[in-house]
């Protein structure tokens, strides 16, 4: 048996990278798991097969949260798929352009608050509302919050907003015996890590970190299973740094 046997979950931005990673987890453990994707449909079908032919329940949904009445379709879905709501990771993100403040034009700012933090206010709202008691939510922030770097501004402050949520929900909600918490990875081995940064500079940052490498998805993914499980009751309105040391 499952450590999430009988758990329902919802994961935000799952065909890819961390989310992968995490909705191939909780399947493990045993949730069913319903994810969105925005584009990549081919590795969300992939994430899908992946989990059945390990036995495990992943439903996957092309809905972008940059689109009003995205979190509801998602949560509709997640209705019609999972019997009950349990587990809520919001990790979605919106790729961020590297823009100095100067440059960042009202519009990216929107788009990029619009999928990092509002998207996530909007399913925590739902879980506020409709997740079982002793539920978990788990919100996927960045080191950047702690080390910010240049021309990433909409990216850093929308991932604010969603540590400080974290901490207003994980009150509200306690009372439910509902934990919220905050994992923050550092330098992850992702498609979008590789976009924005040459070799040289992962290697440095490998270089940089206790533990000697960069961290992996899985890594991710299974400090999100300890929280979600009955293992993490105990931790709440916590910021977790997942960063091999990095901080």
């Amino acid at each position: 048996m499952g450590v999430l046997d009988g758990k329902g979950a919802v994961v935000t931005g799952g065909s890819r990278g961390i989310g992968r990673a995490i909705v191939q987890r909780l399947a493990a453990d045993g949730a069913a798991v319903v994810f969105n994707f925005a584009r990549s449909a081919d590795q969300a079908a992939e994430v899908e097969q992946v989990v059945r032919d390990a036995g495990g329940h992943a439903r996957a949904a092309q809905i972008d949260l940059a689109d009003s009445g995205a979190v509801d379709e998602l949560m509709a879905c997640a209705d019609r798929h999972l019997d009950g709501f349990d587990i809520l990771v919001n990790n979605a993100v919106l790729d961020f352009a590297h823009t100095a403040i100067a440059d960042t034009s009202e519009e990216l700012y929107d788009a990029v608050m619009t999928v990092n933090a509002k998207s996530a206010f909007l399913t925590m709202r739902h879980a506020a509302r409709s997740m079982r008691d002793n539920g978990r939510i788990i919100n996927i922030s960045t080191l950047m919050t702690t080390r910010p770097g240049p021309n990433s501004a909409p990216y850093v402050a929308s991932k604010g907003v969603v540590e400080q949520l974290t901490k207003v929900a994980a009150i509200e909600l306690g009372g439910r015996g509902i934990t919220v918490n905050v994992v923050c990875p550092g330098a992850t081995d992702t498609e979008l890590l590789r976009h924005y940064n040459p070799e040289a500079t992962l290697e440095r940052i490998a270089r940089l970190t206790p533990l000697g490498r960069l961290g992996q998805p899985d890594d991710i993914a299974d400090v999100v299973a300890l929280l979600a499980g009955h293992d993490g009751r105990w931790l709440t309105g916590q910021i977790i740094y997942a960063t091999g040391g990095l901080t």
